[in-house]
């Protein structure tokens, strides 16, 4: 049986690849690898590595989580060295634990390298940080793929209505759905708000808005995109400094 890498890619830019990550990918014998992936990493596999997408969009799943499992330990089963290179980081939300957990359910081993998420990446290279003194000391990291109307919703959304930064992942779509929420529970309309895509790389777009105007403004921004609510997005003006 092989080893098992569940292995964060970074949030784009190719220089945020740990070290670490990058070791593994040279060494695998196939790498299974999402949409978010930097599809240059795979450039630095080895001669007769083979690569298996399953890669996942909003409604377009080449192969559902339960089969992606039953992959990975398949080739676990066939190669030395195995490599799920997962977009951002595979703690978060990026559904690295269910993976892990039914590898250790088959007695496949499994190391965790973990990647620089975009949660916090993506906003460093919008100018715009998680906390800052002063300003927000605490800042939350929310799966907004999640309708904020479903009835089991597990989102503590009484919780967010201190000033601590709220980073929204895969939320786009429902980013009306998410504002009007936040603006139910007590947060101002005029509260910051920002919407990165494809941040970290060359294709950033960063627009700028409040609760009540972010909809209309980030019409057209594409996927994959991610949502800052708190102060800290005005801070952008002093701090820009990547500019796509």
């Amino acid at each position: 049986m092989g080893m098992v890498y569940l292995t964060g890619a970074g949030p784009g830019d190719m220089e945020l690849l740990t070290l670490k990550a990058l070791r593994v990918v040279k060494e695998a014998d196939v790498i299974i690898y999402d949409r978010l992936a930097n599809p240059d990493i795979l450039k630095e596999a080895k001669n007769g590595c083979e690569f298996v997408y399953v890669g996942k969009e909003d409604g377009k799943h080449t192969l559902p989580q339960d089969q992606i499992n039953e992959t990975i330990y398949q080739n676990a089963l066939k190669y030395r060295v195995v490599v799920r290179l997962k977009g951002g980081d595979p703690f978060v939300f990026g559904r690295g634990g269910e993976e892990a957990a039914y590898l250790h359910k088959h007695n496949i081993s499994f190391e965790i390298i973990p990647g620089i998420t975009s949660a916090i990446s993506a906003p460093a290279y919008a100018g715009i940080p998680v906390t800052h003194r002063g300003v927000a000391v605490s800042f939350r990291v929310v799966t907004g793929h999640e309708a904020p109307d479903k009835e089991s919703s597990q989102i503590p959304w009484e919780n967010f209505k201190t000033d601590d930064t709220i980073v929204f992942l895969m939320g786009l779509h429902n980013l009306d759905k998410i504002t009007q929420k936040l603006i139910e529970i007590g947060k101002a309309p005029t509260y910051p708000c920002a919407v990165i895509s494809k941040g970290t790389t060359p294709q950033q777009q960063v627009v700028i808005g409040t609760l009540e105007t972010i909809v209309e403004r980030a019409q057209g921004v594409a996927t994959p995109a991610l949502i800052v609510v708190g102060k800290v997005v005005e801070l952008r003006k002093q701090l820009q400094w990547f500019y796509s």
